[in-house]
């Protein structure tokens, strides 16, 4: 492929036709057969914060990296429990020696983090969990996986930066799109300048939660319901909250304000955060965030000190738009205006941005290495704060003006009340 390493108007006539292919790490089943198992000593063993359908593709996801060992799980529903304990010892069925006891199974994630042989977690509980799950793995020692979005709140979000940091652990948010090339290459065509000045990014995702009532019914005997709901203010059991696992769906806790922020935060941590990457915002993010009031504003729209705007709106996945291009990314998808863009190869002394082939072996490459991942704590506290601001302007159907630097809203007492959430005793962050 030819080297486009030019001003950014000529580089087209010498485009070559060649389009960039970037495979998963997929690490074989077999690397861990008799006489190709990590030694014991170097394995990182493995404990997992909640056992829901998520779970089940972090479990495959992990039980096929080389070099690691689960051996715990926990969850408050003891039908999951018990599926993913039957899926950790089937996958090590003829696989493990003597030695092996099996995968030890906990209803308070508590149990899980007093284990000394546990080197890191993996937690994929309701979001609203989050934040207390991951401060107490970081005060027990053990490195974390989180799923996105990584908190429920702003303030949780920066608590949970202010434990990683403090009792210096790897950890790595679930916003697995940042492993994908098609995300990657996209964002360094938008910071390499090809599409021109950046003018506008769209990102295509669901709105706030709904919050509709549900009735009361009765608590399954196989669910601890108080432990679900942890802190959060007690309510009764609705099966749209933690259905029965023969269901096998994502369930719609995240639809209820108290448990989730519905799209917003589901699929928004996922292209809030491509979009941040392609702005360079990882450390900061917008300004300014004006809901939309059927008049002049159509859309939620967030304004960044460099002109740049964004809004939610219609787009496959995240679109930049410059003076001289555009760039569309989504899973499987990079769409470039004019077309020869998405075959450009990057010059040496152009960004490259963290390239990771494998959201999951980036984690354990970091934890082996101690270094940080490609999507680090402050990137998901980063990502998150966006989807937060954009419910809260939706919230308080006014436009708001943001402090990246402080992560306050500037002159409004209102708006700085909602950064933050009560907990139900005991819990605290």
């Amino acid at each position: 492929m030819t080297d486009l390493k030019m001003d950014r108007r000529g580089f087209l006539r010498m485009a070559a036709g060649a389009a960039v292919v970037g495979f998963p790490y997929v690490v074989p089943s077999s690397v861990f057969a008799q006489g190709g198992q990590t030694p014991p000593s170097e394995r990182i063993t493995l404990g997992f914060i909640g056992c829901g359908k998520q779970s089940q593709h972090l479990t495959r996801s992990f039980l096929n990296s080389p070099g690691t060992h689960v051996v715990a799980a926990c969850d408050v529903d003891k039908l999951k429990l018990a599926r993913n304990k039957k899926m950790v010892e089937d996958h090590y069925a003829g696989r493990s020696g003597p030695s092996y006891k099996g995968c030890d199974t906990y209803g308070d994630f508590r149990d899980v983090l007093a284990r000394s042989d546990i080197d890191a977690v993996v937690i994929s509980t309701p979001d609203h969990w989050h934040a207390v799950n991951v401060i107490e793995s970081c005060k027990a020692g053990k490195d974390v996986f989180c799923e996105k979005p990584l908190s429920q709140t702003v303030a949780e979000a920066r608590a949970m930066v202010n434990a990683v940091r403090k009792y210096d652990r790897v950890f790595q948010t679930g916003s697995m799109q940042r492993s994908d090339w098609h995300f990657r290459l996209g964002c360094e065509l938008v910071r390499n300048g090809y599409i021109g000045q950046l003018q506008h990014v769209t990102v295509g995702i669901g709105g706030p939660p709904g919050d509709r009532p549900l009735p009361a019914q009765p608590v399954p005997d196989y669910l601890d319901w108080d432990m679900w709901l942890g802190p959060v203010l007690w309510r009764p059991y609705n099966e749209e909250l933690a259905p029965h696992i023969s269901q096998d769906i994502f369930p719609h806790w995240r639809n209820h304000s108290a448990f989730g922020g519905g799209g917003m935060t589901d699929w928004g941590a996922h292209h809030f955060d491509i979009a941040q990457w392609g702005l360079g915002m990882d450390e900061s993010g917008p300004i300014e965030i004006i809901p939309p009031d059927g008049k002049d504003t159509k859309v939620l729209t967030y304004k960044y000190a460099s002109g740049v705007t964004m809004v939610r709106d219609s787009a496959n996945g995240v679109l930049f738009t410059g003076t001289e291009g555009k760039v569309e990314t989504n899973r499987g998808h990079l769409k470039t205006w004019p077309d020869e863009l998405k075959d450009v190869k990057l010059g040496p002394d152009e960004i490259h941005l963290y390239e990771s082939r494998n959201h999951y072996v980036d984690w354990l490459d970091a934890i082996r290495k101690r270094t940080r991942p490609i999507c680090d704590i402050e990137v998901g506290c980063r990502s998150v704060t966006v989807c937060h601001l954009g419910n809260i302007a939706y919230q308080l159907q006014r436009p708001l003006k943001w402090n990246p630097d402080r992560e306050v809203f500037v002159g409004d007492d209102e708006a700085n009340r909602l950064l933050s959430r009560g907990y139900r005793s005991p819990w605290s962050l």
